[in-house]
């Protein structure tokens, strides 16, 4: 169905037509916002009204209590609360479609640098020499940053549960707080990396898609209350941003502009030096390293992004496994087939001509070789040498 205006008057009309749409101050909120304000939403008798958060631990209250419709989200908030960890009763939670791949970084400090950490093997010698611990911040203890963190200090030899301290910063306030001196690294999305680089307050020493290329990022979540109680409005809802997300790649001036508009206030409310070289593909380290990113930040990619992939959902369980935030194995598949609504998303994209994808699994190499296929989550969560889970045997003695 090619024409919007026949899901308007038939039977698929939105159940509810004004929604609130949460999302953070990250340069991949972009297509949310892009659908919201530009046009993309209205053919379908939708209006988003978008509702930009403080923190993600608000964005998730707010989901779960129905303050907000649906979220930019990240991936392993969905799984935290829909497994009821990291502080929430479980809640049985949506992926509509993935948002965004790639885009991530980890940033040092200038101060690391002037004591010549600029790489990753002397980080793993100031970690394991220093008598005072390193602090790092992530943006949520279930969040991508948090595991992209993990992953890529443990694929250099650095426990991250046990080497150094992890703290938790919203996205916004990371460069202030490594101006002060409070945290020595961090990793976030974009603008705050750029922004740092730019401010001379750090370096970029890794981007998340070196850690693991076109890994899943951030989402669309909702509650599964809202897919049963508004079907139709969670396929439209679908529909518009997946339009949107097409518009952003169309061209190199749309992604310009799409950075003109997160600049403003309600928005990033950064500046716009600070948001297009990274969403162009643009990176400068800080370290007198220029390049073009070859797996930057994507929102469409002819909708291979998009697809919520069963085996994406299971990687984050796999580290939720592995940092011992789940004490026993999970049902990966099952849980992952719950909370992926690949029929929703697959009814869209066809609406609105995206190629749906014929498989729910992909298969990625990451930085220390391993590959994720999703066919042995519970054997894979168990592969890594760091880690942090109970020995099994010494479990069962204890019962």
């Amino acid at each position: 169905m090619s024409d919007p205006l026949a899901w308007v008057n038939g039977s698929d009309a939105p159940e509810k037509s004004s929604l609130s749409l949460g999302f953070m101050a990250l340069s991949d909120c972009a297509s949310v916002v892009v659908a919201a304000t530009q046009g993309f939403a209205q053919p379908y008798g939708l209006t988003l009204n978008l509702r930009r958060q403080s923190s993600w631990a608000s964005l998730r209250d707010n989901l779960v209590s129905g303050e907000l419709d649906a979220a930019h989200s990240l991936y392993g908030l969905i799984y935290a609360v829909h497994l009821g960890i990291g502080g929430v009763a479980p809640t049985d939670m949506a992926v509509l479609m993935g948002l965004n791949q790639n885009g991530q970084s980890i940033n040092l400090s200038r101060g690391l640098q002037q004591l010549g950490v600029t790489s990753p093997e002397a980080l793993d010698r100031r970690v394991h020499q220093s008598r005072t611990k390193l602090t790092f911040a992530q943006t949520f203890p279930t969040g991508t940053h948090a595991m992209w963190l993990y992953y890529w200090l443990a694929s250099q030899g650095i426990h991250p549960l046990q080497d150094v301290d992890s703290v938790v910063v919203p996205p916004p306030q990371m460069v202030a707080h490594l101006q002060a001196g409070r945290i020595d690294g961090f990793c976030v999305g974009e603008p705050w990396c750029a922004s740092a680089v730019k401010q001379n307050q750090g370096f970029t020493l890794a981007t998340t898609q070196a850690i693991w290329p076109d890994h899943p990022e951030k989402v669309l979540g909702c509650t599964q209350a809202f897919v049963e109680q508004y079907p139709n409005t969670a396929r439209v809802l679908v529909m518009a941003i997946l339009q949107a997300s097409r518009f952003i790649e169309e061209s190199v001036e749309n992604r310009r502009s799409t950075a003109q508009l997160l600049s403003a206030p309600q928005y990033l409310d950064a500046p716009l030096d600070c948001i297009e070289p990274r969403l162009l593909g643009n990176y400068d380290d800080g370290l007198g390293n220029h390049w073009q990113d070859p797996h930057a930040l994507r929102f469409f990619g002819n909708g291979e992004v998009n697809l919520p992939y069963l085996s994406d959902g299971m990687w984050f369980m796999t580290q939720f496994r592995r940092w011992g935030l789940l004490r026993e194995d999970p049902d990966y598949l099952g849980t992952a087939r719950s909370v992926q609504q690949l029929d929703i998303y697959r009814q869209a994209a066809s609406a609105v001509g995206v190629p749906a994808g014929g498989e729910a699994m992909r298969s990625g190499q990451l930085i220390d070789g391993k590959v994720w296929d999703g066919s042995d989550p519970a054997g894979y969560a168990r592969s890594f040498r760091l880690h942090a889970m109970a020995d099994v045997s010494s479990r069962q003695a204890l019962r």
